[in-house]
């Protein structure tokens, strides 16, 4: 407001100023919250261990196989690779979109003594009573809601932003998958330029061993994006990713992808990759989540990953450049039998700045590690931070390790160098924490510890186990 105004203009702005105030506090002005449901296509299966409804629209409820609860059966699953496809339960997912506040209703056959949202970190408190249930979500959100202690045939809430931009079916720049079960044989080859948009209430479901993975996304400026499933049910165990990326400039955002027969999500030799908001569904041998190979600027972004083998790793074999600037963040993970945060053990080209922050581990079941640097080769690791990660169950929390290993292929070993973790609280018994150097010219060097909890207390000194081929140890406080 400038100086010298009259008395009177001075009044009228300020009965203006005051209108427009009411205005924008008043209910009426506020815009209600959206919501998108995704009718399940015909002939999909559906589960009948939950009604689901988001506000007071039913929601489809689809069956997904996931690792044995029995932990022996669940390591036979790993090892007899030939039979893997044969151990599993099932758990079960609904999709849909959201703007603003919304409750969702879940109705189970059995009376509800107990339940549970993950992660813990949402703060989200259900209420229940005999068969119903219900929790408010205040927009989207990777959730998993297990009902009287069942941790095993959870469902798995994925709420996803509403979408923007939705591109026409008669796009010629688009391969346009609008709602239905669309089986894929031969393998979808994405180029330059070019988008795939699986719509929701699609189906995409690679059939057979087929010619490479069920979709690749190969050359410069490719998109892959919408509400559907990616599907390798019908897929003999090792034949086909369910999604390969290879080139630069890459964006994958939203789809669901559900049992592949081996890694789900393999980015090679690669530059400036986005994945957001990606949820995958894995329950056989190798169905590793994203596998990060010779790549450089990647980042994945609010990600849910629940497979059999390693979540979100790095990976450099010979010859395929180094790894570079890859970002981990927001996402929400269960470990069920390998690693879920990793870097190897793979690693035959250098290594340099990853980041892995503001994740939750809801679950962590492995005979592997939550948090891992797995060095079984020749390639120098440096830069790595593990920040901001909250962790509700896990048996070997962090190793950092140098040694030779079934997948060694160089003859050296190599070196670990400059590693943080900081902000990182974990529940589980026993919690190890490993650090091993392989000789004296192969050391885990410059590792410094600040603020870790472990069940509730401090890092204390005794929790690290490490060998005489490790220098330079911090802990904070």
């Amino acid at each position: 407001m400038r100086f010298g105004l009259q008395i009177h203009e001075a009044f009228w702005l300020s009965l203006l100023w005051a209108i427009c105030l009411c205005a924008a506090a008043a209910p009426a002005a506020t815009a209600p919250a959206k919501v998108h449901v995704y009718p399940a296509p015909a002939g999909e299966e559906l589960s009948q261990a939950y009604s689901v409804k988001v506000e007071g629209e039913p929601l489809p409820v689809y069956v997904c196989k996931v690792a044995p609860g029995d932990k022996a059966r669940r390591w036979k699953a790993m090892d007899e690779v030939a039979h893997s496809a044969d151990y599993f339960d099932k758990a079960a997912f609904v999709y849909f979109d959201v703007s603003g506040p919304v409750n969702v209703t879940v109705t189970c056959p059995d009376v509800i003594h107990s339940a549970k949202v993950l992660p813990t970190s949402y703060g989200i408190a259900p209420k229940f009573k005999d068969k119903a249930l219900s929790l408010s979500l205040d927009g989207p959100r990777n959730l998993t809601l297990e009902i009287n202690g069942d941790w095993v045939h959870s469902l798995h809430l994925f709420a996803s932003p509403v979408e923007t931009d939705v591109p026409r079916a008669d796009d010629p720049n688009v391969v346009y998958f609008g709602p239905g079960i669309h089986e894929v044989h031969d393998g979808i080859k994405i180029a330059d330029g070019m988008t795939l948009y699986i719509a929701g209430g699609a189906i995409l479901r690679g059939t057979g061993p087929g010619g490479g993975a069920v979709v690749s996304l190969l050359g410069n400026h490719i998109t892959l994006r919408g509400r559907g499933i990616l599907d390798g049910t019908l897929c003999p165990t090792h034949s086909r990713n369910l999604l390969r990326v290879q080139g630069s400039d890459i964006r994958i955002e939203g789809v669901i992808l559900r049992d592949s027969s081996t890694w789900n999500v393999p980015i090679r030799r690669s530059d400036r990759v986005v994945v957001k908001n990606l949820k995958v569904l894995g329950n056989r041998a190798n169905s590793d989540g994203i596998d990060v190979c010779n790549s450089r600027d990647v980042m994945i972004d609010g990600c849910f990953v629940r497979t059999l083998d390693d979540l979100l790793v790095v990976k450099s074999d010979k010859g395929q450049g180094e790894v570079h600037h890859v970002l981990v963040k927001n996402c929400v993970l269960w470990n069920q039998l390998a690693h879920a945060l990793s870097i190897g053990a793979e690693l035959r080209e250098n290594v340099d700045d990853v980041s892995f922050v503001d994740c939750d581990i809801i679950h962590d079941t492995s005979r592997e590690w939550s948090l891992r640097v797995f060095h079984s080769d020749a390639a120098t690791i440096s830069n790595v931070r593990f920040e901001n990660i909250r962790i509700e169950e896990s048996h070997n929390l962090i190793s950092l390790w140098i040694g030779k290993a079934v997948w060694s292929k160089d003859v050296e070993r190599g070196h670990i160098k400059s590693v943080e973790l900081k902000n990182i609280s974990a529940t589980g018994d026993p919690l190890r924490i490993e650090l091993r150097g392989f000789d004296p010219d192969h050391r885990v060097e410059d590792v410094a510890f600040e603020n870790i909890v472990l069940n509730g207390k401090p890092l204390a000194p005794s929790d690290i186990q490490s060998n005489q081929f490790v220098n330079r140890i911090n802990i904070k406080p």
